[in-house]
């Protein structure tokens, strides 16, 4: 596949193409408190709280999964929204959950999935609302986390000239029944994952890191294009230099959610500390291009090359 034809694909995938409207919702929502130091388009609000902050996040699960796995949706709430949390520096608190189902047996399936996520991630469920009698099964989790207010890491501060580096967990497989899923999780045990979570709150109390992101369901590059949209940049990345899982190729790869997975910008002369965080909390880091002042995200392979976003005339999210 040419990088046009790569593009082309990227950019009508629906992991990507159903965050278009996102930007819109924000002038239903003014913020009028000063205690609210970021909020949209970061992977959590971040509310201050003295010499720490408080970071507030919130996950609706795709009805898709829940149709195909309810367990693995259930355990993807929980997943998801710590990931959230891990990639400001921070840690989590607690969740509340909303579940809307009118099938018991699916109910326990979603339940069953949401005790694993929260006996692997050490994080409890406290409260939330039941809808028991609805035509139509959905959940949404919130979750509570906090950080210290120095070390917070935004998604909308990167910077011209910065490296930018993906770290993924490359130990897992498609997910059988959702193929855009990769689970590098479900079989690992908590002090693995803890482990690997724990390196963006490293990260971000040594300074090493100048934005970052969990990558999510829009793939690698999706999430790419969103930090760079809040941060108004761009980026030339090399398609070569992205590490794929063995048995995959580069463009699933690109349109799957990792399971356990970072992008972020630093210093050049900061990244190969950055590299070594990552290693040795068992994920593989790699300097997959560099942070423009063009606010088009370009991919390239050799002397080819291709536009994914042009932001000055389309939005992944329309937040900048």
């Amino acid at each position: 596949m040419n990088l046009e034809s790569l593009a082309a694909e990227l950019r009508g995938f629906v992991g990507i193409t159903r965050k278009k409207q996102i930007g819109n919702l924000m002038q239903f929502f003014p913020i009028e408190s000063e205690r609210i130091i970021a909020s949209f388009g970061e992977d959590a609000a971040v509310i201050d709280d003295g010499e720490e902050v408080m970071l507030l996040a919130a996950d609706g699960i795709w009805s898709k999964l829940m149709e195909v796995d309810p367990e693995w949706a259930g355990y993807c709430s929980v997943l998801v929204n710590v990931h959230d949390i891990a990639a400001m520096g921070g840690w989590p608190v607690a969740m509340v959950d909303v579940l809307s189902v009118g099938n018991s047996e699916i109910a326990n399936k979603v339940l069953l999935g949401m005790k694993k996520g929260i006996e692997k991630f050490n994080v409890p469920i406290v409260g939330g609302h039941l809808h028991p009698d609805t035509p139509y099964s959905a959940l949404d989790v919130a979750i509570l986390g906090k950080a210290k207010k120095n070390a917070v890491i935004l998604s909308s501060t990167a910077k011209e000239g910065e490296a930018i580096i993906a770290a993924v967990d490359m130990d897992g497989k498609a997910h059988p029944k959702f193929t855009i899923n990769f689970d590098s999780t479900s079989f690992k045990d908590s002090k693995t994952l803890l482990l690997q979570l724990g390196a963006m709150r490293e990260l971000g109390e040594c300074g090493l890191v100048r934005a970052g992101k969990d990558i999510s369901n829009p793939g690698l590059l999706g999430t790419l294009g969103m930090l760079l949209e809040t941060s108004n940049v761009g980026a030339v990345v090399d398609v070569e230099s992205i590490p794929v899982p063995v048995g995959l190729d580069l463009s699933s790869w690109l349109k799957m959610y990792p399971g356990m997975g970072f992008v972020v910008t630093a210093k050049s002369e900061d990244a190969e500390r950055v590299l070594e965080v990552f290693l040795r909390r068992g994920l593989t880091a790699k300097v997959i291009g560099q942070v423009t002042a063009d606010r088009r995200l370009i991919i390239r392979k050799g002397l080819e090359e291709a536009v994914l976003f042009d932001l000055t005339r389309e939005c992944v999210t329309g937040i900048h």
